[in-house]
């Protein structure tokens, strides 16, 4: 076997409800989340061997296995960075273990109090440090606290080289916003804004303004990963798995700020690989789901990931083709980071398979391929789906 391409598939999703305050333990959240998705996949926790997680996910895999009545685990893996690894590579590790035979069915799930749970002693997710450690203390006594202000600074240097305007980022928000006004799991469901009400916004990090970032959401989301031969005879149609990729390099490193002058970067490595692996271009995809954590690194990620050129992100998000259901390029059509939920991206998978199903909401007539990317400005990884 050279490549992955059709070898896996995703058979089974599954949610909880994604809440401000959830007022439950993480482990809770993960093991409904997981539970929905086997149930969904028609399969039992005694068919589940597997578990692929994130690394910064606080559950561990044996204590979910026990919760869940899985006898006994035949792989367990887990990726680092968060919403750059975790939201696609969790899932490509279910992907590699199933279609290598080391296990049958294995879950990829992220579980997590993201809300609640910071600034509050409740489940012991409350972060508290004297001092800055490491990297910090090169980055703090200047300002740069939170992920916000570090985006803030790339975003402006974008601004400056290539006359991209906030209005472009704003035109990201609310593509995802229309998208979460009819989602019945949106945080932000019903709660519609316009381009005026983004630029009227508070100033978070100029020229980042509030309707700029991700909410910070209480919730589980999962899917159930098979080989290929298993998913046929499973209840729905399999998502299958065409290509994935992974990218890491030097400008991830964490004491720099994105650069967006660079030729390559984890975004144009993964792009250049997954389409190559898939055997299919750009125009060949139906709908577009990219981690939204800030709009200017939604726009920097098209540009990287090859939909359009570098310098070309603003006219390329705000001409209507993000928009369901006329546009061309359908993006985050459950509401995604921005408005539906901030599950570190796992919920875009989610909502890509129904894509696929045809079960979406907000459905994009007769969409058979999904391409699907994690965060950018970090290690990425990605992949493309198709039904």
């Amino acid at each position: 076997m050279e490549t992955l391409k059709d070898q896996a598939a995703i058979v089974g999703i599954g949610h909880t409800e994604y809440s401000r305050d959830s007022g439950r333990s993480e482990m809770s959240l993960a093991v409904e989340a997981i539970r929905n998705a086997i149930v969904d996949a028609g399969l039992k926790p005694a068919d589940i061997d597997g578990i692929a997680k994130y690394g910064m996910d606080n559950n561990n895999e044996i204590d979910i296995a026990a919760n869940l009545g899985i006898p006994a685990l035949r792989f367990f893996g887990e990726v680092g960075y968060g919403g750059g690894g975790g939201p696609v590579g969790s899932v490509m590790l279910g992907a590699m273990a199933v279609a290598t035979g080391i296990a049958n069915y294995v879950v990829a799930f992220r579980a997590m109090n993201e809300r609640s749970g910071r600034g509050t002693p409740r489940f012991g997710q409350a972060a508290v440090r004297k001092g800055s450690p490491g990297v910090n203390g090169y980055q703090e006594p200047f300002g740069l606290f939170s992920p916000a202000q570090m985006v803030a600074l790339a975003a402006r240097r974008h601004m400056h080289l290539y006359g991209t305007k906030s209005e472009h980022f704003g035109a990201i928000a609310v593509a995802c916003r229309t998208h979460a006004l009819n989602n019945p799991n949106a945080v932000m469901r019903g709660r519609p804004i316009t381009l005026e009400d983004h630029q009227n916004s508070r100033m978070i990090a100029d020229p980042l303004r509030l309707l700029d970032c991700c909410l910070e959401t209480d919730g589980g989301a999962a899917v159930v990963i098979t080989s290929a031969a298993r998913a046929k005879d499973l209840k729905h149609k399999p998502a299958y798995i065409m290509g994935g990729a992974f990218g890491a390099g030097e400008w991830n490193m964490h004491r720099v700020v994105k650069n967006v002058e660079k030729p390559e970067t984890e975004s144009t490595v993964v792009g250049k690989a997954l389409f190559a692996r898939a055997g299919i271009t750009h125009k060949d995809i139906d709908v577009c789901f990219l981690y939204d954590h800030f709009t200017p690194l939604v726009l920097m990620a098209f540009e990287e990931l090859g939909f359009c050129q570098r310098g070309e992100g603003g006219p390329f998000v705000s001409d209507g083709k993000l928009l369901y259901p006329h546009g061309s390029l359908p993006f985050n059509t459950s509401g995604g980071n921005l408005s539906e939920g901030y599950i570190h991206g796992m919920e875009n998978t989610v909502e890509a398979v129904r894509q696929l199903r045809g079960q979406a909401i907000n459905q994009v007539k007769d969409a058979e391929v999904a391409f699907i990317a994690s965060g950018n400005g970090v290690p990425n990884t990605a992949m493309i789906l198709h039904r």
